[in-house]
């Protein structure tokens, strides 16, 4: 657009020139030198626009562009730097040097134990690389540790009510194993290897009301707390020496006593009232005596809450013995 605009302008400039004709002090330099060019011509212009601006001659010169396209080189200020040798010792790059490690040696193992390490977040440290509920499973105060081939008894949470350590390879029961757990209620530990059990173990106990020690190989039984509810000692080598006398006495909430598959000889008396049930077959039981269960110096006496006495597979004859079970509301079950 703005070269049609200077077109114009120079034809209509060349247009107005020649009407006037040739001015002397204008067209041409003072001192009436002829000028070396005609005048301009209408001729000279093209008045399509096709006039070729880009060789346009400003300075009396005609460039020609197409030298700026060649190639310009340019030179570094400073001359590269030379090129550093490697040292004479460094393999070439497709080297590669063999290498043989020595085996590192491997320390002795320490032995394994359970001692307490202090709680944690998965409660105490076993000394088995794990804590206490990641080696059992602890759910709302209740451990169990069933069928975990245990030799020991874990450390508990302190927090522990029910613990469940059936079917494992326990052979002692120490008197630090439930030390301090004053909420414990239950402790189940049917199914192991018991032979021995430290006097003090459960008698510390405060609120413990069920034990469960079936099926091992027990000859005696510690002292236990007068809080229990619930005794379940079937299938050991328990004898009658090794039963506390009157053991069974002060404890005024024993329901449920389950002594059967030993080898006592007598019935353990006296028993409290609160017994309702009394499981004693398979022992070596050979008589009864008047008062084990009733009370020979008071006719009226009735012992209502014992309802489940079994005395089968003993040489016993309860036959011959009725006057020690008048009191009862059922006859026991026995040899007769």
């Amino acid at each position: 657009m703005c070269s049609l605009r200077m077109v114009v302008l120079c034809v209509v400039g060349a247009f107005a020139l020649t009407l006037l004709g040739p001015c002397p002090s204008v067209c041409a330099p003072q001192g009436g030198a002829e000028p070396d060019e005609q005048p301009y011509d209408l001729d000279d212009f093209d008045m399509n626009g096709e006039t070729d601006w880009e060789n346009l001659d400003l300075n009396g010169e005609n460039y020609d562009y197409e030298d700026l396209d060649q190639e310009i080189e340019v030179g570094t200020v400073a001359p590269p730097a030379p090129e550093t040798p490697p040292p004479a010792n460094m393999p070439p790059p497709e080297y590669e040097e063999e290498m043989t490690l020595s085996p590192r040696p491997t320390p002795p193992l320490a032995p394994v134990t359970l001692d307490f390490k202090g709680p944690g977040l998965f409660g105490p440290d076993t000394g088995l690389g794990m804590p206490t509920c990641l080696l059992c499973v602890c759910i709302s105060g209740s451990v169990y540790c069933d069928d975990a081939n245990l030799e020991q008894i874990p450390p508990l949470p302190k927090d522990t009510t029910h613990f469940y350590g059936r079917f494992n390879s326990i052979r002692h029961v120490k008197n630090t194993d439930f030390i301090n757990l004053n909420k414990l209620k239950s402790i189940d530990l049917t199914g192991n290897q018991i032979s021995g059990v430290d006097e003090d173990a459960f008698r510390p106990l405060p609120q413990l009301q069920d034990i469960l020690l079936a099926d091992n190989n027990m000859q005696a039984l510690p002292e236990l707390p007068p809080t229990l509810r619930y005794i379940d000692v079937r299938n050991n080598r328990l004898v009658s020496n090794g039963l506390h006398t009157d053991g069974f006495k002060e404890m005024s909430l024993l329901e449920f006593l389950y002594l059967s598959d030993n080898k006592l000889d007598y019935i353990p008396v006296p028993l409290p009232e609160s017994l309702r049930v009394l499981h004693l077959q398979n022992n070596n039981i050979q008589n009864l005596h008047v008062d084990t269960f009733c009370n020979s110096h008071d006719r009226n006496y009735i012992r209502r809450s014992l309802e489940d006495i079994r005395l089968d597979g003993n040489p016993v004859n309860i036959n011959l013995y009725a006057s020690s079970y008048i009191c009862l509301p059922r006859l026991p079950i026995g040899s007769h």
